[in-house]
């Protein structure tokens, strides 16, 4: 009996049998996603076909009966037993103008050089293996504006006291806030209390300094009036007490050096801004196509993030004056579209400023756009903050950290990796909105686009929507590069598929 039995059991380890033929390989993924049911077959068959039709339209306008050479719209015009499809050949022509708009030809060189300077800066930060990750970003976000607006528009601005001194004033504020990451208790310093009023009292005199007339003086070659030279001199030593009140009750160790830089880039600032370099001014007004496009997209992508997290700390916060001009500053701009917000800067805001200031029309139209934007990061940033438990302030109160250490290292990277997904879809949104500056007078890539559209050389049937269809691809390749980027970003930091 034990024999018999002994004969069916096993000896050693079954490999498992593989799976039938008709649930594995290509054959089996097609018949289990695609006509796993009599409904799911009729349905693949229907949308394959709706598919394959569009497709092949598309194919036949855009590649088959496609045009990709002329001189002319004789080129693109449908002849006895000759369909025409895409209008190519002229997308080909306007290409240029379509990057630089009307931008002086032998001074494109600037552009060029500027396209290539981000790229250069912006792919390191993207690959996260590429060290210098800190350097690399002080050139992104504190140089590379400075030389590409000197390389766009030729530099030599004219730069008053009072527009001076407000530079100043933000660099004093730049330096308190930096001050506090480097000593838990050089807020209580007699001379940090004295820097902090110097700073608001610098930033208030340099601003009534361009409604208010005094007289007039000469100091570094810059021109001030006494009110602005007054908010010059005070922020300077808001500056000075400062940076001696951070060395004074810093601990042993503790790398402050770090807090001269907003010293460093407000005087870098004014010296590029005003120095002469030799190239030729190009006004806004000749700049447009895809310049355009990126100019008012970077710059509402840069100013909205840091905006938006200094909106959303204030509305949490405790205090009901900081908390109450959060509110109505979002809420505001949230209630109003966009255009409105345009037409308001570029119509409005000039009359609410004094006699004898004035702004670019481009730079008006980037201060709406990046305002407009901070509002709806700063709601996205507050989700962020309040997902975050409760468990981790505590603890960050409990190791006796300031408000701002507590945000800076512990809170706020955390927040802002549980809302990636929202920030870069701000960002999308604010890419796409930039079309919207055509409407005021701004040319960018659309509005270009359009522009070529009248062109009695290139009037044909078909040049619309070859102009368009080329639009529609620029945009979606901008757009869609964000977005693969943030589903990078979200599976490093694996936060996108946690259960």
């Amino acid at each position: 009996m034990e024999e018999q039995v002994s004969r069916f059991v096993a000896r050693g380890q079954i490999e498992p049998l593989p799976p039938p033929a008709s649930e594995s390989g290509a054959f089996g993924t097609v018949r289990k996603h695609l006509f796993a049911t009599p409904f799911d077959a009729a349905l693949t068959i229907v949308c394959g076909l709706a598919i394959a039709y569009v497709i092949n339209g598309l194919v036949q306008w855009g590649i088959v009966n496609a045009v990709f050479t002329g001189s002319d719209r004789t080129a693109c015009l449908s002849t006895e037993g000759r369909e025409v499809g895409a209008c190519w050949a002229f997308v080909r022509a306007k290409f240029d103008q379509f990057l630089y708009g009307t931008y002086p030809f032998d001074e494109r060189w600037r552009v060029d050089l500027v396209f290539f300077a981000l790229v250069a800066l912006i792919v390191p930060i993207a690959i996260p293996k590429v060290p210098f990750k800190r350097i690399n970003a002080a050139l992104l976000f504190l140089l590379f504006p400075l030389v590409a607006l000197v390389l766009l528009t030729g530099g030599r601005f004219a730069m008053s006291g009072s527009a001076i001194g407000i530079v100043f004033a933000l660099a004093a504020a730049a330096t308190i806030f930096l001050a506090t990451g480097r000593s838990t208790t050089v807020m209580r310093s007699p001379a940090m209390k004295i820097a902090l009023w110097l700073a608001v009292a610098a930033f208030a005199i340099s601003f009534l300094s361009f409604y208010l007339n005094s007289g007039r003086t000469m100091f570094l070659s810059f021109r001030f009036d006494t009110l602005s030279l007054v908010g010059f001199f005070a922020a300077v030593a808001s500056i000075v007490l400062a940076i001696y009140a951070t060395v004074r009750t810093a601990e042993a160790g503790t790398r402050v050096i770090g807090i001269v830089l907003p010293t460093v880039a407000a005087v870098a600032f004014v010296l590029i801004l005003t120095s002469h370099f030799g190239l030729q001014f190009v006004p806004t007004n000749l700049w447009g196509g895809l310049l355009i496009t990126l100019t008012v997209a970077l710059t509402g992508i840069t100013a909205s993030l840091p905006l938006g997290i200094l909106l959303a700390l204030g509305r949490m916060s405790k205090m009901p004056a900081v908390r109450l001009l959060c509110v109505v500053f979002i809420e505001f701009w949230r209630g109003v579209p966009l255009i409105t917000v345009l037409f308001m800067a570029n119509f409005m805001l000039p009359l609410l400023l004094p006699s004898g200031v004035s702004f670019n029309q481009l730079l008006r139209v980037l201060v709406g756009v990046s305002l407009f934007a901070a509002a709806y990061m700063a709601e996205v940033i507050r989700g962020g903050l309040q997902a975050i438990p409760k468990g981790q302030y505590e603890g960050a109160d409990a190791m006796a950290l300031t408000y701002w250490q507590k945000m800076r290292m512990i809170v706020l990277p955390q927040a802002l990796t549980l809302v990636i997904p929202g920030i870069v879809n701000t960002f999308i949104g604010l890419f796409k909105d930039t079309s919207l500056v055509y409407i005021i007078g701004l040319a960018d890539l659309l509005g270009t686009i359009r522009r070529g559209f009248g062109d009695p050389i290139w009037i044909t049937p078909s040049t619309p929507a070859t102009g368009l269809v080329f639009g529609a691809f620029c945009f979606w390749l901008f757009c869609f590069s964000m977005s693969r980027y943030s589903l990078f970003i979200e599976r490093r930091l694996s936060r996108g598929h946690r259960h």
